[in-house]
């Protein structure tokens, strides 16, 4: 009778798998109404989403970023906030002020941060003090605004962005905010010939409510599939390889890293809970109920390209963090 309670465990496991794999395919065909190409930053957003994670975007003006954050706002029934970072912006513009009115007394007014998905434009423009006022809703889910605390509404999201083409009026993001972000991701060009359908869709001759996007999935659901993400197997042996990946980059030389030498510093540990958590996400959106090596071969870029520090020799060298990742992946045994 065990056994048999085993075996119809797993089945109704893999059919919620199942279902999860089709909901998510459902959420990407439906943004390609609109989203034309950038197949793999959405995989990536939505595996954030999963994972309960942010993210950072790195890409120059007008290749979609904002798009795709309103897009899969709708398409998952939830609340969506964009802040515009500029240099004169205060804390209290993203969070809320509490203020006084004679007759009604003191109350609060939220700040644009109390939604599901929030889109942070070009973070980098805004001074550090302001930057930093999305630490603790960004890690602790939950904003002080006086004397009050109050809970942001699940599920959150934030997705940063900054251009890395202009450096006049910006702002290095403090290595304590970068770390906080689930994964870094980087939007290039479209290619030729998806640039002829963004022609047809694009939002300068249109608007998004022309496409009648619908909402595929709810805030609920989403919660419910992150706790399901958690449950995903993950080895012991690929738990240690996670490990050994993070080692690597603190110490390279055990592992004939060569490109080791020109790091600052090695990953966080919130680093390997990365890994960890994203490589689970990874799983469930390929429809398995198992983590394998290669999804953590896959996410380790994301999660890791933006917690490693280049030194001073590596920028003149020109060295990538991605450059290291590779060789890091190339030289650290699986087993």
């Amino acid at each position: 009778m065990v056994k048999e309670e085993v075996i119809k465990q797993d089945k109704i496991f893999e059919a919620r798998i199942k279902e999860y794999q089709e909901k998510i395919d459902k959420i990407k065909k439906e943004l390609s109404k609109i989203v034309v190409g950038q197949q793999e930053v959405i995989s990536y957003l939505i595996e954030a989403l999963l994972a309960d994670g942010h993210v950072l975007v790195e890409g120059i003006p007008g290749i979609g970023k904002t798009l795709i954050v309103r897009c899969l706002a709708i398409i998952t029934g939830s609340v969506f906030s964009r802040i515009q970072f500029t240099p004169d912006l205060l804390p209290t513009d993203i969070l809320g002020i509490t203020t006084y009115e004679e007759g009604k007394g003191f109350y609060t007014v939220k700040g644009p941060i109390f939604a599901n998905f929030v889109l942070a434009d070009e973070i980098n423009r805004s001074p550090p003090k302001v930057q930093s006022a999305l630490l603790e809703s960004m890690q602790e889910k939950q904003v002080t605004i006086g004397k009050e605390t109050f809970k942001l509404p699940p599920p959150f999201l934030v997705m940063a962005t900054q251009n890395p083409l202009e450096q006049v009026g910006t702002y290095k993001l403090p290595e304590a905010q970068v770390d906080r972000f689930l994964f870094k991701l980087i939007i290039t060009y479209p290619t030729p010939d998806e640039e002829i359908d963004i022609l047809s869709k694009n939002m300068t001759l249109g608007k998004i409510e022309d496409y009648q996007l619908l909402p595929i999935i709810n805030p609920i659901e989403i919660l419910e599939a992150q706790r399901f993400v958690k449950k995903i197997y993950l080895d012991k042996k690929i738990e240690k390889y996670i490990i050994r990946i993070i080692d690597a980059t603190r110490h390279p030389e055990k592992y004939g890293v060569e490109l080791g030498k020109y790091l600052d510093y090695g990953a966080s540990p919130r680093s390997s809970i990365g890994i960890f958590i994203s490589a689970k996400a990874h799983a469930l959106i390929r429809g398995r109920s198992y983590v394998m090596p290669q999804d953590v071969k896959e996410v380790a870029y994301p999660v890791l390209r933006h917690r490693l520090l280049i030194n001073f020799e590596g920028e003149a060298e020109e060295i990538k963090s991605e450059d290291i990742i590779k060789e890091i992946l190339d030289k650290v045994p699986i087993i």
